[in-house]
Formats: structure tokens, C-alpha cells, sequence
């Protein structure tokens, strides 16, 4: 994308279907909860891209992540090491100093010990206009990260140091957040996402390098422990429309069904409460369906009256303080790997036919788009910013999305015309109800799978940069 338009507009709060929008396809149960990681893939897989239609082009998206122990030993350490394993990780060894942290959303100054990681420099097969960091961690309480990202441009100057989230998978310690107002003249840090300002001028983020700062209470032995980063750059040109692709599979996940409308009122210190929880409530129909969930003592803090606690339970903790929301694209990822033997990244598909690959191997996607009521037929509203799980394909090619923004769970099963929802989920232009011209997400979304994955499913993530 490049579009400097601010994040604030492409992750707002998706407008609420009202009660008793007519959906798009029949709600006729897709089925209970979580298939197994080893159920079938049924259905065609779906090919390259060149086999059915349009080839995407390969140096649009770069996708690098550090997870396995030479990874880890590869980076510059101060004060952490990496540790072997099934699933090997980073953690704090020997504090490399300590910091008093006055954190801006409660006032509170408290002091920590701290160690890095700093990654070896990436250099992406595509020079960025984008970059979004994804992290899976976890943080005992009395720990927490900061995320970190510098690179070169294309002219030969450097960028500062630019954080890009101080996260905590809980909210006693610190409070999970964003950091607004980062700048270079060149480049702006929105949100959760890195952008040239200027990409017509011809700037690009020729490398990168990213820094994991690990925090704990001092004089404790308590220590973050970080199994995956990385970050997905990209250079995808403005567009309004893309190129149609051709049907290449007939296929439905049996994917737990949420309405975040289901919560409105609910809690609304986290962002005016269910209408605005597209995010989280797709974050958890993903979680579920890999078959976690929160346990019962966890939820206890929640209203027992409510339905679906666990998605008050996800909108909590996904919920970023500076951006007074729930739709931090790394803190939704992040929050998904929390739960035993999860990888999650946020990244970018070049086109349909990809999304289809990874439904064909049985991993459900989310997606962000933007569009106006009459741009998706069925949807029954339009948004500046929204998320839904993608499930399945019909024979007709149409995609079957698990919709949040749904009266209530019945009605969360919606079926999309193909060439409309490929069009509003991969361009990077649109038109807003006033004709001036927005941002769209250009193909972002959230890619969640267990640790032990089927070989078929290792290979399609393998074919993306993931693994």
C-alpha cells in the first residue's frame, strides 16, 4: 500500500449490522467446534496462481520470522539467550540494565530489568513502502516486551528506532499500547504499521533490522519467553481494482460462528464494547476452532449474564490503550499465540487464489477490508475497517465468511460474491460515500496454525515465507 493515510482510518471500528440484516447466504450450521489438526483438506488445493487465472507477482510481499534455535543464536544478544527444544525460544538471562518506565495510560512509574535481541539485518526480496512486526510470546506477570524496528532507506539515510508496540498478553503490569507520533520526515510509524510517506517519490525501505527488549521485576528470575518475530514487508502499488481470479476449490472449514453484536454494551472501556469487536471475535473463532479456549478461571472476571464470554475475554486482551481499540492487527495475533502450541502472524496474501490454498489445508484466514454498503452484496453495511474469517468456497467460487458484524450467531455463516469481496479485501484505493479516496488494506490478514501442523498444511505455509 502506499498510502500514508493514517491507520486510525483503515482499523476503525466497522460499522454494526443492525438487527436483522438479511445475509448474503443461507446460516445453516457449518458444524460444532474446532476440526482436529489432522482432518482433512477436502477439496481441490489450489495452485500457483498461474494455473487458474492470474499469476501474482512474486515481489509484492516478504515474509521473515526468527523461531528455531539458530535463529535465535544468529541475532546480537544483551542479555538473552536462546533456548533449545521442541519449540525453541528466547528469554532474559543476565539484565543488561534496568529503566524506570512511567507508563502514559495509568501514571504509574515502576522499574524493570531489561535485556535485547536485536535481529541480523533483513534485506527484503521486495524494497517496502509496508512493514507490520508479528510476535508470539509469553509474558508471566511481571514481564513484558517492547517491539522495535530500524532500517536503511533506498537513498542510503537510516531510519530511527521505532517502536512498534509495548505488549503484554495481560494488563496488571503494564498497559498494552501503541506509541503515536513517530516520525522521520520520511517514514510514520501508524499504529502498528510502518510507511513511507512518500511512496510516489520513489522511497523504499531497502532493510531492515528489528529489536525485541525483554522486561522483568527486579531482583525476580521471571523472564519473557518469545517463540516466533518477524515481519512481513511489501510493496503493493495502488490499485482500485485487481485482476479477477478463477474458482479453484469447493471447500468448508467447520468454523466456530460469533457475532461481536451479540456484546454491544458490554464493557465498553474496551472501545464502546461488541460493535467494534470484529477483531477479537475472529481472533476467537480461529482460536476455537484449533480447539483452545480460555479456561474457566480465566473468564471468571467476566459477567456471568453475558453470552460467549470468551470473546469479552479476547476483546480484553487484544484491546491496544493508545489506539483506544481492539483492531491492532500484531496485538490479535499476538493474543491468539498465547494459547498452547499456536503460531500467528498478521501478513499479506497476493490474491485469492492463495487464500484458497491455505482453506484448502484447513486454515481458516482473516481478513481486513474496507468498502461501502453497496460494494458487497448481503453484507448490509459498509465500514471503514473490518474483520471476518474467511471458511470456505462454494462451487460457484463465492466465498463463505464467518461475519461478525451479524445480528447474532446464527447469522455470522454469509456467502460473498467472489469478484466483489476479492476486489475490497486486495485493493489498496477506494472511494469513500463521499467520493474522496481512502486507504484499503491490500490483502492483510491474520494466518493462525498449531505448532505440530500435517504436512499438507507445512507445505502451503511454507509456500508463503511463514515457515
Amino acid at each position: 500500500m502506499t498510502s500514508s493515510t493514517p491507520r486510525r482510518t483503515v482499523l476503525a471500528a466497522a460499522l454494526a449490522a443492525a438487527a436483522g440484516t438479511a445475509a448474503a447466504g443461507p446460516a445453516t450450521a457449518a458444524g460444532g467446534p474446532a476440526a482436529a489438526d489432522s482432518g482433512p483438506t477436502a477439496g481441490p488445493t489450489a495452485g500457483n496462481g498461474a494455473e487458474r487465472g492470474h499469476a501474482p507477482a512474486a515481489a509484492l510481499v516478504d515474509n521473515r520470522f526468527w523461531s528455531t534455535y539458530t535463529d535465535w543464536r544468529c541475532g546480537t544478544a544483551a542479555g538473552t539467550k536462546a533456548v533449545a527444544g521442541r519449540r525453541p525460544a528466547l528469554v532474559l538471562a543476565t539484565p543488561a540494565g534496568r529503566l524506570d518506565y512511567t507508563d502514559p495510560h495509568t501514571g504509574r512509574t515502576s522499574a524493570w530489568e531489561y535485556a535485547t535481541w536485536t535481529s541480523p539485518v533483513h534485506t527484503p526480496a521486495v524494497p517496502a513502502t509496508e512493514v507490520i512486526a508479528s510476535w508470539n510470546a509469553e509474558t508471566p506477570p511481571g514481564t513484558w516486551l517492547q517491539i522495535e524496528l530500524s532500517g536503511t532507506y533506498s537513498d542510503g539515510t537510516g531510519t530511527p528506532w521505532y517502536v512498534l508496540g509495548r505488549w503484554a498478553s495481560g494488563d496488571e503490569d503494564i498497559r498494552r499500547t501503541s506509541v503515536d507520533d513517530q516520525t522521520d520526515g520520511k517514514s510514520t510509524v501508524w499504529t502498528d504499521t510502518f510507511a513511507i510517506d512518500d511512496a510516489a517519490s520513489g522511497l523504499r525501505l531497502r532493510s531492515y533490522r528489528l529489536r525485541l527488549t525483554l522486561h522483568r521485576a527486579p531482583g525476580t528470575d521471571l523472564t519473557p519467553v518469545v517463540r516466533r518475530f518477524g515481519a512481513m514487508a511489501s510493496d503493493v502499488p495502488d490499485r482500485f481494482t485487481v485482476p479477477a481470479s478463477e474458482p479453484g476449490l469447493v471447500h468448508e472449514l467447520e468454523v466456530p460462528r460469533y457475532s461481536q453484536n451479540t456484546h454491544v454494551g458490554q464493557y465498553p472501556e474496551y472501545d464502546n464494547g461488541g460493535e467494534a469487536w470484529c477483531s477479537p471475535t475472529s481472533s476467537q473463532m480461529i482460536v476455537e476452532y484449533w480447539g483452545r479456549r480460555p479456561s474457566p478461571e480465566q473468564l471468571a472476571w467476566v459477567n456471568p449474564a453475558f453470552a460467549d464470554p470468551q470473546v469479552c475475554h479476547a476483546a480484553r486482551y487484544t484491546y491496544d490503550h493508545q489506539y483506544e481499540g481492539c483492531g491492532n492487527w500484531p496485538f490479535n495475533a499476538a493474543y491468539a499465540a498465547t494459547y498452547p502450541d499456536m503460531n500467528a502472524v498478521v501478513t499479506r496474501l497476493r490474491s485469492l487464489t492463495e487464500l484458497e490454498s491455505l482453506v484448502a489445508a484447513g486454515i481458516p484466514v482473516i481478513t481486513s477490508q474496507s468498502f461501502l454498503k453497496e460494494e458487497l452484496t448481503g453484507a448490509g453495511y459498509g465500514t471503514a475497517g473490518h474483520l471476518m474469517t474467511i471458511i470456505g468456497f462454494t462451487p460457484a467460487g463465492d466465498v463463505i465468511a464467518n461475519d461478525p458484524a451479524s445480528p447474532n450467531n446464527e447469522a455470522v455463516r454469509r456467502v460473498y460474491a467472489r469478484r466483489e469481496w476479492e476486489n475490497i479485501w486486495l485493493r489498496t484505493k477506494r472511494y469513500d460515500a463521499n467520493g474522496k479516496v481512502r486507504s484499503g488494506t491490500g490483502g492483510v490478514c491474520y494466518i493462525f496454525w498449531p505448532v505440530d501442523s500435517a504436512p499438507g498444511r507445512h507445505r502451503v505455509l511454507r509456500t508463503l515465507g511463514l515457515v
